[in-house]
């Protein structure tokens, strides 16, 4: 069959989300009645949505399923053919019914660090980039706990020797803090719960940045408050909106990453800065800091908590972009007055936390290649962020921001169709090619206005999503 001669596929589109299974159906039907030959070339990508009404990304995951059935065989630069007519059709259907991945924000592998697929959405490092031998080191010395402190369940607050390191590091690189105003948490995630436990009731209004992390906003419908998203771009905050939102809501506390944001890894301004706490102060919310990335910024970025002396501002630090994730050590700076009533909530919802884990980060942070493994790291990152632009650019996809240091970039298409495919169903697809994506649809309360990701330079000029992102792209 010619390529010009192509015909148009029978397409009932009232069976809504059933296009891709027709294209397969309708191919396999031709494939099995001899109507496609095998070697018979298919038309491209672009020219068979053209012709069929469809858009590329319907038709991309089509040959993908067909290739997958054995129907269809693909050749790099040349395109699709036909590989087989020897598989009875009375086994495509079962075959075509197979259950898809599914992905959200919570989905397993983009935490558990076991699945073998690409981890171009995940929030960790390779693990050679931490600097294995200091972390394995760090925990093979706080196993050596003394007996008597397997009694018990370790300090409440957290163990001692860290939270004074903690003080001490902070104090000089900072704002000046006491150990007895830190509190350690199972990780960032865990601090935040803790700080709406402690500082909300259902139905109270939270605000948020949008986009921004993707766990915080499910955490806060989880504990029945209403997150109010402000917008966050290349150039920050819009505290216009902010400002009159306030006015309105009336909003018990806000959440701002001001360091090396989480998707965009843009930064606050020190003007900025200082305006959103004249706001807080204005409406009486308070302000809490997710600070976990600022290790890995030029020094001297606007800190909340240095400017407001932690009078209105709660700083959340973690461990988990500069050690393994998998220790799982958050931190709570708070004034001394708020200290006790967390302290009294983390009691209350799982006692103390792990003092073997913060054995091995005290450990760890105090050792002396720490300080030359972080500099590594932000290194690494610089150079991984810059060629991570330029293949992304080349896939064709627009930067929502220039980041200014850190581990994300967020990238998309402008024009990229949004009735029929959006990032979940990329990402979707994705996903049974062995890649995690993480699609704007987990940062964002609004709905997107384009299709894009956020993208961990550690993978992103990876060969296998270059290829995915190339196929969508460029047919």
């Amino acid at each position: 069959m010619e390529e010009g001669s192509w015909p148009c596929v029978a397409i009932e589109r009232r069976q809504k989300g059933s296009l891709v299974e027709q294209i397969v159906a309708a191919i396999s039907s031709m494939v099995a009645r001899r109507e496609l030959r095998v070697g018979t070339k298919m038309p491209s990508v672009r020219q068979f949505a053209k012709c069929n009404g469809v858009s590329t990304f319907t038709v991309v995951e089509s040959y993908d399923r067909l290739v997958t059935l054995g129907l269809l065989s693909s050749r790099r630069g040349s395109g699709y053919f036909v590989a087989r007519q020897d598989l009875p059709a009375t086994l495509l259907p079962a075959a075509m019914q197979a259950t898809p991945h599914a992905i959200d924000a919570l989905t397993p592998e983009l935490y558990s660090g076991v699945s073998e697929a690409l981890p171009v959405g995940a929030g960790w490092l390779p693990p050679e980039w931490y600097g294995e031998d200091t972390i394995l080191d760090a925990v093979r010395q706080a196993m050596r706990i003394p007996a008597n402190r397997l009694r018990g369940y370790g300090h409440p607050l957290g163990f001692p020797t860290l939270r004074q390191q903690m003080a001490a590091t902070l104090s000089d690189e900072l704002f000046p803090v006491e150990a007895e105003q830190i509190l350690l948490t199972h990780g960032a995630t865990h601090a935040f719960d803790l700080v709406l436990r402690t500082l909300t009731k259902p139905g109270d209004t939270v605000f948020v940045e949008d986009p921004g992390y993707s766990n915080l906003l499910s955490l806060i419908r989880h504990h029945g408050c209403v997150a109010v998203g402000i917008p966050r771009g290349e150039n920050g905050l819009d505290l216009d909106l902010l400002a009159q939102q306030a006015a309105q809501a009336q909003p018990k506390l806000m959440f701002v990453n001001t360091v090396l944001q989480n998707p965009l890894g843009t930064s606050l301004s020190a003007a900025q800065a200082h305006r959103l706490l004249a706001l807080a102060e204005q409406f009486d919310f308070w302000l809490v800091e997710d600070d976990i990335y600022r290790e890995l910024a030029p020094r001297g970025e606007a800190s909340l908590a240095a400017m407001d002396g932690l009078r209105r501002v709660i700083r959340v630090g973690s461990f988990s972009k500069t050690l393994s994730p998998v220790l799982r050590v958050g931190s709570i700076c708070a004034s001394a007055s708020l200290i006790p009533e967390l302290l009294r909530v983390k009691m209350l919802a799982g006692l103390t936390t792990s003092e073997i884990n913060e054995r091995a980060v005290y450990h760890a942070i105090t050792a002396r290649p720490y300080k030359r493994m972080v500099d590594k790291l932000v290194t690494q990152l610089d150079a991984a962020r810059e060629r991570a632009a330029t293949s992304l650019r080349d896939a064709e996809m627009e930067l929502l921001a220039r980041p200014r240091g850190g581990m994300f970039v967020s990238a998309g298409w402008r024009d990229a169709p949004t009735a029929e495919w959006n990032g979940k169903t990329i990402a979707d697809l994705a996903l049974k090619h062995g890649i995690l994506l993480s699609p704007c649809d987990f940062f964002m309360l609004r709905a997107p206005e384009s299709i894009w990701f956020r993208f961990n330079v550690a993978y992103a000029d990876h060969p296998q999503l270059l290829n995915f992102l190339g196929r969508l792209c460029r047919p």
